[in-house]
């Protein structure tokens, strides 16, 4: 008998030993039905990994998102991507990369975003080797149905033998969109700047309420403070004027002038005011945008106030990403419909918006209120704008438009 049970026992022993060497590691994750998801257990993590993400900060945030709806929609999870640091996007040899937890917090994107989509690291994988790569595919012939066709493919059984499905050729920002602003903007909800990036913004946004206590005699710590996207540098002028040849459209570009006169406008500012122009400085051709501005109006900028060497000591995604944060805080925002940068700053502050429970989102009374400079609105003031959430897609935000919803 004694025998007989030692057997046994080796035998379950030696069974369970060959059963954890011959299956992979598995974990609890939600799996993904095309338009849901339904509680799983036991599925193994698989993984999408695209090319490095580049462009502007914006453009790069809208590539990730469209990155990770698409792991999403493959029951996969993406491989932390590389971001850009610089804008060059043409020279691959000068793209400056950077991780992406150099810039958002990883734990806190997964944390924020469990159950909806999630970002791996590379250590994460198991089998390096046990992947496919595919191209994406390009081209006018491919038209947003095929993608989808293509995307649908890969979900098959086919591909699901691979650990990692490597997508090769063009940028996510350039991938078609299959997916509401809603789903977008929960991407957008759970990117998090990390710390070392958050105590920069708070410096600035310190700064510009010490400057408000100053010309408003009151000590208070939250002088409240309006953030001015100012598109009016050489590249965006030049950019600009060929969009609106493009589109034949004529409300696209703005002058400073016509930027100041709106801005006078808006009814609920009272002065005195203090306004941060947020504007790439160095790409400036007229170094006169402190000048001009409505009695009562006191316009600051990084020059202004001695923050300069903070913005230098970062590459461009940096600095870009600390001007969002300060445009974010704003109790009023201003900017461009056409420029993405204004665009996602605005569907943020919309969310923040409705959280409060507003009834009238487009009323002058609203909390965290944002207008587009380059729409006219009542009286020559610049048109309120809200983004609306319940677009089927994100076209209007990718590319800039005129329709602001207010």
């Amino acid at each position: 008998m004694n025998s007989l049970v030692t057997k046994c026992l080796f035998l379950i022993v030696m069974a369970l030993i060959i059963r954890s060497l011959l299956l992979p590691n598995s974990i609890s994750v939600r799996v993904f039905e095309y338009g849901e998801f339904i509680p799983g257990n036991n599925v193994r993590r698989k993984f999408l990994e695209v090319p490095q993400i580049v462009w502007g900060l914006n453009n790069q945030k809208i590539a990730f998102a469209r990155a990770c709806l698409t792991a999403r929609m493959l029951n996969r999870s993406l491989l932390m991507p590389s971001l850009s640091a610089s804008l060059f996007y043409k020279e691959i040899d000068q793209l400056q990369p950077i991780s992406f937890d150099k810039v958002f917090n990883f734990e806190r994107f997964n944390s924020l975003c469990d159950g909806f989509v999630s970002v791996s690291r590379y250590s994460d994988v198991g089998n390096r080797s046990n992947l496919i790569e595919v191209q994406k595919g390009s081209g006018r012939r491919w038209t947003l149905e095929r993608d989808l066709d293509q995307l649908k493919e890969f979900s098959k059984r086919d591909y699901d033998a691979y650990e990692t499905i490597r997508v090769v050729g063009k940028n996510p920002f350039l991938w078609h969109d299959h997916w509401p602003v809603s789903d977008y903007a929960k991407v957008f909800e759970c990117l998090v700047l990390v710390d070392e990036i958050l105590k920069e913004a708070n410096e600035v946004v310190s700064k510009i309420r010490e400057f408000g206590s100053e010309i408003t005699h009151d000590s208070l710590q939250q002088t409240p403070y309006v953030a001015i996207h100012m598109r009016i540098e050489k590249d965006w002028m030049i950019h600009c004027k060929k969009l609106e040849q493009r589109s034949n459209v004529s409300n696209i570009c703005s002058s400073k002038e016509e930027i100041t006169t709106r801005v006078a406008n808006i009814p609920t500012l009272k002065p005195p005011t203090t306004l941060y122009l947020a504007v790439a400085n160095e790409l400036l051709e007229d170094n006169s945008i402190l000048n001009g501005w409505k009695e009562g109006m006191h316009p600051i900028d990084k020059k202004r106030l001695g923050l300069t060497d903070l913005y230098k000591k970062h590459p461009y995604l940096i600095q870009a990403a600390i001007d969002y944060e300060v445009c974010l805080r704003a109790n009023v925002f201003v900017g461009n419909s056409y420029s993405t940068f204004s665009s996602l700053l605005v569907l943020e502050r919309t969310q923040k918006t409705l959280k409060t429970n507003m009834s009238h989102p487009c009323g002058n009374n609203v909390r965290w209120p944002s207008y587009a400079y380059n729409i006219e609105g009542e009286s020559n003031a610049p048109q309120l704008w809200i983004t609306n959430l319940s677009d089927s897609t994100l076209q209007a935000i990718s590319y800039g438009s005129s329709s602001v919803s207010c």
